[in-house]
């Protein structure tokens, strides 16, 4: 068998990569094509999941807490655990927090405002961080990839993922950290094109494309994921159950004919915190200390 080939900018070094998500089908949508390469250079990449994500949508209204729920997650970690086979994640670790629901956190409100309780955005942040940061030492992770501080669109899951992976990255030592992110020029015109296809097709509920994700002059790493479509829609196809039921993000992106799917889905993109904002880097692993 061939050694794996040797990463574009990490002079052939194997390292740790540790992706940390908030609910299963988020680390195909936002770091698919990044993991997936990354695995194919010869690193290692481990997915951690705070939630099985059993408040989420599937085929219909919202699924809550309860019988139907418990399903709705059992359902969802199958899902993720076929996308990880399919990117070739090496270890995956469910947090096991009880998801918090698809609504975004109340513009400048506090950590625990409108949050059900008990969920994972009620959650102690330096009690989960403790045990994320367990799993950064025993991996002795090189990067880990969290959200930026909106969590994207504002979820509070998701916001939580941007808090603890911070907290559990400084208790671990862990010397990058990448917010797994959207450039917002890109984002913006692309809400654009929605809001003009949304007159005769059904779209997902669309976010305030001025504030949700980065800013473009302070992304720092933009990833050529472009050779890696296959396994990233692979990825995206396995979680079933959020392709169903009404307009759908995943059943939108896998819908793209291949002229759009290149690049729609081809480029992903991370911001790093006290980088550079004037480089573009195109690996996860650039920034590393040597």
């Amino acid at each position: 068998m061939n050694a794996p080939a040797a990463g574009p900018e990490d002079g052939g070094r194997r390292a740790t990569l540790v992706c940390f998500h908030a609910h299963p089908d988020d680390e195909a949508l936002l770091t698919g094509g990044t993991i997936a390469r990354a695995a194919a250079e010869g690193h290692r990449v481990v997915l951690v999941v705070a939630t099985a994500g059993e408040r989420g949508l599937t085929g219909g209204p919202a699924v809550w807490a309860g019988t139907s729920g418990t399903a709705l997650g059992d359902r969802r970690l199958r899902e993720l655990a076929e996308s990880a086979r399919l990117l070739g994640v090496a270890r995956v670790e469910l947090l096991g927090y009880a998801d918090s629901g698809s609504a975004p956190s109340p513009a400048g409100a506090a950590p625990t405002d409108a949050v059900p309780a008990g969920t994972f955005a009620d959650a102690d942040v330096d009690d989960v961080a403790r045990r994320l940061a367990a799993i950064l030492r025993e991996e002795q992770a090189a990067v880990l990839t969290v959200y930026d501080p909106n969590g994207g669109y504002g979820h509070r899951d998701h916001v939580q993922v941007h808090r603890v992976g911070y907290r559990a990255a400084e208790l671990a030592g862990t010397p990058v950290v990448l917010e797994a992110t959207l450039d917002r020029t890109w984002f913006a015109r692309g809400v654009c094109l929605l809001r003009v296809l949304g007159r005769v097709l059904p779209v997902p509920d669309l976010p305030d494309e001025r504030a949700a994700y980065t800013a473009r002059h302070e992304i720092t790493h933009r990833v050529d994921v472009a050779a890696y479509l296959g396994p990233k829609r692979a990825a995206l196809r396995a979680h079933h159950s959020q392709q169903g039921g009404g307009a759908r993000t995943v059943a939108l992106l896998l819908a793209l004919p291949r002229p759009l799917a290149r690049p729609v889905l081809g480029t992903e993109w991370f911001r790093q915190r006290g980088a550079d904002f004037g480089r573009r880097y195109g690996d996860v692993f650039a920034t590393v200390p040597r």
